[in-house]
This record gives structure tokens, C-alpha cells and sequence, in this order.
């Protein structure tokens, strides 16, 4: 059995919907994972991205997923196998920076939800084609920012984005006040510099900043 584009889009939505911002984590240690996705979902902030961009990403994603109320997923996932390491992980949903055919049908052979990445009009249209209308905008700033995602809403309305890379605290208001934004990737709430320190309720406090953005109003 195979997940639909429909039905992947429908999770994903429900994982983004969870709170205003999805952190973007680089995880060198595995021994910071548990503690790490225990700050932050205590935080405020459930749904989690571990990148796969460190040897220990992926048994991070495996301590992280023990973690009661986290919603697990696994970023940057460029090819099949790629999806299929975070599906044995434990990997919940998925998030890669663009989108090609083989990596969707990996992740609906899998059954593991993928949020796309696009960052043109164009790409958006074909995944709307394909049936996924949950993105993610990538890379959000360098893309145009807020004001490039406005204009695409405009002519496609019935797409929902998460706009990743270059978020920060001080233009994340500027994403979520847009009507097709649902949240935001940021990797703000776990720096390394508090990771390194071991300081989780350092990362918490960021955390619960970051779950008010865009409840002003």
C-alpha cells in the first residue's frame, strides 16, 4: 500500500499546523537528542526536523522519537534511500529541499509524508499537479522572501507553505501574517552555541518565544 500525494499533503498539513515555527536542527551528538526535542517540545514547539546532515542524524531521529508529544521528521532528504534510512529511524514525516520524482515515489512507497520544497511558481504548480498542496519554500529568503511567496499566493491560493532558510525572529512575523503560510522552519530555537552547553532551558525559553510568533493580533 502506498500513501497518496492527498493524503501526504493532509498529514503534513496537520504536522505543520502544530505551531508557528518547525525547528531545523543539526544534531552532531546523539547523546544531545533526547534532552534537545524534550526542551522544545516542552517548549511549545512539537514538530521537529532533524537535517540529514551528520552521521548521527539518524539515530537522533531514533532517540528524538521516544520523545512523549513529538512529532519526529526527517530534513533534507535528496534521495530514495535517503527516505528509506529515515523511515527505519523513525522518521514521522519528511521535508526536502526540492522535489524529483523518484524521491515522492520513495516517500509514498514508504508512507512517509513529505513536505516538498519549491521556490518558483513553476515548481509549485507541478507538485499541485502531482497533488501535494502543503510546501515548503526554499530557500525562503534567498528566494525573495516574504514579499516573493505573497506574489505566488496571489495566482495560487490553494497552495499552503512552510518557507525555510533565512527565518529568523526578526522577519518570521513577516512569513506567518501571509495567508498561504501555515509556519515556519527556523533553526534559531537550538543554536549550537546552547546545544554545545547543554543548556535546554535555554532552548526551551527560545522555544516558547518562538510558539507566540504570529498569535499577536
Amino acid at each position: 500500500m502506498t500513501l497518496t500525494a492527498k493524503d501526504a499533503s493532509r498529514r503534513t498539513r496537520e504536522i505543520c499546523a502544530l505551531a508557528p515555527i518547525v525547528p531545523v536542527l543539526v544534531i552532531e551528538d546523539v547523546a544531545d537528542a533526547r534532552p534537545l526535542a524534550e526542551a522544545l517540545v516542552a517548549g511549545g514547539l512539537p514538530a521537529l526536523e532533524v537535517t540529514l546532515r551528520t552521521p548521527a542524524a539518524l539515530d537522533a531521529i531514533a532517540a528524538m522519537a521516544e520523545v512523549a508529544g513529538g512529532h519526529v521528521g526527517a530534513g533534507t532528504l535528496v534521495t530514495p534511500e535517503d527516505v528509506r534510512a529515515a523511515k527505519r529511524a523513525g522518521a514521522t514525516f519528511g521535508v526536502s529541499p526540492g522535489a524529483t520524482d523518484a524521491l515522492i515515489a520513495a516517500c509514498e512507497e514508504e508512507e512517509l509524508p513529505l513536505l516538498p520544497g519549491a521556490a518558483t511558481a513553476s515548481e509549485a504548480m507541478r507538485l499541485l499537479e502531482r497533488g501535494y498542496d502543503m510546501l515548503k519554500f526554499f530557500p525562503a529568503e534567498a528566494s525573495g522572501g516574504a514579499p516573493a511567496l505573497k506574489a505566488i499566493g496571489a495566482p495560487l491560493p490553494q497552495i499552503t507553505f512552510c518557507p525555510t532558510g533565512g527565518v529568523s525572529p526578526d522577519n518570521a512575523e513577516s512569513y506567518l501574517s501571509l495567508p498561504n503560510v501555515l509556519c515556519a522552519g527556523g533553526s534559531w530555537v537550538a543554536p549550537k552555541k546552547l546545544i554545545d552547553a547543554g543548556d535546554w532551558a535555554g532552548i526551551e525559553a527560545l522555544a516558547r518565544a518562538a510558539a507566540q510568533l504570529g498569535k499577536a493580533g
